[in-house]
């Protein structure tokens, strides 16, 4: 759950921080005023691209932090920071991370839905995810993806070793002169790291080594020597115990509190002589990163791309320099991988076609409470296995969704059936029917709305307030309807002051969701009448009890028995 959420310096937002509640929040606003940039800051804070653009004019830098609550009530403090010159930096509660450490973050705690990522379902090549992600079938997904993988590789192996003489030697040419790139310089794993941690303290040294004598004599040297003074407390500690039996266990411990305070003194003195300030010692250090920054923009990002790249290189030159023999080798490896692959990905497919009547059956049943009562929904597989040249990650399989939302119509592929509106009620059927059983979890709906309204926006804010019982739900959205039906409010506002523009963020209370409902009806003319009809939407959402809610509790308890069958079916 994403608990508290600070921006600073982003795009025209200033400076805001925000605390969101459990259950379904929604965030209104005037069009401009920066309620997707909010929404674009979590996708920053979990892995996506950045950009200096997005950095505030004048500014140095921005910033956006972030506590998520896990599903274990652990806190995780996430902060990235973007420089004006397109740099930025990640952390974990504290420690520095890498753009892959917040995308594994965003899948286990967020799930992001843009403006626009419900056209993503017109591409056929996004159904089957789904799929899988509702049968659980995304570890079994994993291994074909890697299957496949494997299969590629000893292929792109098999055709380098048949090249024709002129082609192999530019190619050893080109492999050699890489390859003695990476092999003179040698690099080890995490060493950027280790000399970049290196290059820090030789360039605090003098303020490493006032610390480290200040804090010794403190401890061991002054006339006020912590240790030299311990004698005198531990000997009342002792009196005291022997008044009070509730001291003695002080008294034990004194031995290892003086020898742990006699480590540290020992290590300070030590830590200091050992650090070589010398301005030759940080030069060497300094050439030895720009050595690996060069190899990393070449081969990287990483230095473990860079290393892995060097192995890579090796296995291909022994592959170009060897015989015939090798070829034969790779033929034989090829048709073990082929037949591993084939082997996953038949499974995978008997599976997926199992699961597919009732992803479709379930799928309907969700449409019919978004207003879509009598939608027939078909997941169409290809016939019989793919051809080999068509096989991929994917497996053997290609699918596609077929919907026919209008009774006595033909099913037809959902790119050519559904309006704006009902492809953006699909995308919420679909999404609350693969989201799994992650209570606390984090889905963020930016402008789930589109193409909607009336009744079947009523509807739709419903379905977001039963999700909102099973995970938190953060929805950004124009229509009052949906917005009623939140149990948290907030408005977004962007006012100018001092020739500058300025987003704002305020939780609103009853009489404020009033008024932004009654803005979001009438817009500038907030008369009582339409207070008046605010307060009704406000009240009939109130009293409405969503059939949603229960049913998605038996579709949790639902899956949650499927998983434990399949743990016992595996064990």
């Amino acid at each position: 759950m994403l608990r508290f959420l600070r921006i600073r310096s982003l795009a025209v937002i200033e400076a805001v921080e925000v605390e969101f509640e459990p259950g379904f929040n929604v965030l209104t606003g005037e069009t401009g005023a920066g309620k997707s940039i909010l929404v674009e800051a979590v996708g920053l804070l979990l892995g996506a691209r950045a950009s200096q653009d997005l950095v505030r004019t004048g500014e140095p830098q921005a910033t956006i932090e972030a506590i998520f609550v896990a599903a274990d009530d652990r806190e995780l403090v996430v902060r990235r920071e973007i420089t004006a010159q397109g740099r930025s930096r990640s952390f974990i509660n504290g420690a520095l991370a890498t753009a892959a450490a917040l995308r594994d973050l965003s899948a286990r705690l967020v799930e992001l839905h843009g403006q626009h990522e419900h056209q993503a379902l017109l591409d056929p090549l996004t159904h089957l995810p789904l799929l899988d992600e509702f049968a659980e079938l995304e570890e079994e997904s994993v291994r074909v993806a890697s299957a496949w993988a494997a299969v590629r590789t000893v292929r792109e192996q098999l055709e380098r070793s048949r090249m024709d003489a002129r082609e192999k030697a530019a190619r050893l040419d080109l492999i050699a002169f890489q390859l003695g790139e990476i092999e003179k310089t040698s690099p080890n794993p995490g060493e950027d790291e280790e000399l970049a941690a290196t290059r820090q303290v030789l360039a605090s040294a003098e303020r490493i080594q006032r610390l480290c004598e200040e804090s010794y004599s403190a401890l061991y040297e002054s006339e006020t020597a912590v240790l030299a003074g311990l004698g005198g407390v531990w000997k009342r500690v002792g009196e005291l115990a022997g008044i009070d039996p509730r001291f003695a266990p002080y008294v034990e411990a004194r031995d290892s509190i003086k020898s742990q305070l006699e480590d540290l003194a020992y290590f300070l003195r030590h830590y200091a002589d050992d650090v070589d300030a010398s301005p030759a010692r940080l030069q060497e250090v300094e050439d030895r990163l720009a050595l690996l920054e060069r190899l990393k923009r070449k081969h990287g990002p990483a230095l473990q791309d860079v290393i892995d790249k060097g192995a890579a290189l090796r296995r291909e030159r022994d592959l170009l320099s060897g015989t015939g023999e090798r070829a034969a080798d790779l033929e034989k490896e090829l048709e073990l991988a082929t037949t591993r692959f084939l082997d996953l990905a038949r499974e995978l497919s008997r599976r997926r076609r199992k699961a597919a009547a009732d992803f479709a059956k379930r799928l309907e049943a969700l449409l019919a409470e978004l207003a879509m009562a009598r939608t027939r929904f078909e997941l169409r597989f290809n016939t019989g296995e793919l051809p080999p040249e068509r096989w991929s990650e994917r497996g053997i399989d290609e699918a596609e969704f077929y919907v026919s939302p209008n009774p006595g119509e033909d099913l037809r592929p959902l790119a050519r059936i559904v309006s704006g509106g009902e492809l953006s009620r699909v995308m919420l059927a679909l999404k609350t029917l693969a989201a799994g059983d992650s209570p606390g979890k984090t889905l963020i709906f930016d402008e789930v709305d589109a193409g909607i309204g009336g009744r079947v926006a009523d509807v739709v804010g419903a379905r977001l307030r039963a999700l909102g019982e099973r995970f938190q739900v953060l929805c950004i959205t124009h229509l009052p309807q949906i917005a009623a039906h939140a149990s948290t409010q907030f408005r977004i506002e962007k006012t100018v002051r001092g020739n500058r523009t300025v987003t704002s963020m305020e939780l609103l209370d009853g009489a404020g969701r009033v008024d932004e409902i009654g803005r979001m009806i009438g817009g500038a003319s907030l008369t009582e009448q339409v207070r008046a009809s605010a307060r009704e939407l406000l009240t009939n959402a109130a009293r409405a009890v969503p059939d949603t809610a229960q049913s998605d509790k038996e579709k949790a308890k639902a899956k949650g028995e499927s998983r434990k069958r399949k743990w016992q079916r595996d064990t």
